[in-house]
C-alpha cells in the first residue's frame, strides 16, 4: 500500500520540543520533495518546512532557528524536529511527498494552487502549559 505515516505529536510545554517522523511505505522517498505543513479546521494550509531530493532546506519565517527538516533515506524517512515550541505552533501537522525537482518556496507559506503527490493522515501537536 502507498502511503505516508506521521507520528510524534503530543502534548507538549511552550519551551518544549518534539520530533516528528514522516515514513513512506510502497515508494521511494528518495524520489522526493517532502515538506511538512498545518492545518487547522476550516482554516488555509500552512507550509512549515520543505525538504528537497538532495537535502536543500526551506522553512516559514516564524520557525527558523526552532524547526529542522531532515531526511534518512535508508528508512524511507523524513522528520521535522520542533524545538522552542511555542503556544501558536499548536496545530495538526501533516507530511507531503512531491515527485522530483520542486520549487521549495511553492511548498512554505501559503500553498495555494500547489499540491503534494501524496500526503499522511495527519499528527495533533499540542503546545499548552
Amino acid at each position: 500500500q502507498t502511503r505516508l505515516v506521521e507520528s510524534g505529536g503530543g502534548l507538549v510545554q511552550p519551551g518544549g520540543s518534539l520530533r516528528l517522523s514522516c515514513a513512506a511505505s510502497g515508494f521511494n522517498l528518495d524520489n522526493y520533495a517532502v515538506g511538512w505543513f498545518r492545518q487547522a479546521p476550516g482554516k488555509e494550509r500552512e507550509g512549515v518546512a520543505c525538504i528537497a531530493r538532495h537535502g536543500d532546506t526551506k522553512y516559514l519565517d516564524s520557525v527558523k532557528g526552532r524547526f529542522t527538516v531532515s531526511r534518512d533515506n535508508a528508512k524511507n524517512t523524513v522528520y521535522l524536529q520542533m524545538n522552542s515550541l511555542k503556544t501558536e505552533d499548536t496545530n495538526t501537522y501533516y507530511c507531503g511527498a512531491r515527485f522530483g525537482p520542486a520549487d521549495l518556496g511553492l511548498f512554505v507559506g501559503s500553498m495555494r494552487n500547489v499540491e503534494y503527490d501524496y500526503t499522511g493522515q495527519g499528527t495533533q501537536v499540542i503546545v499548552s502549559s
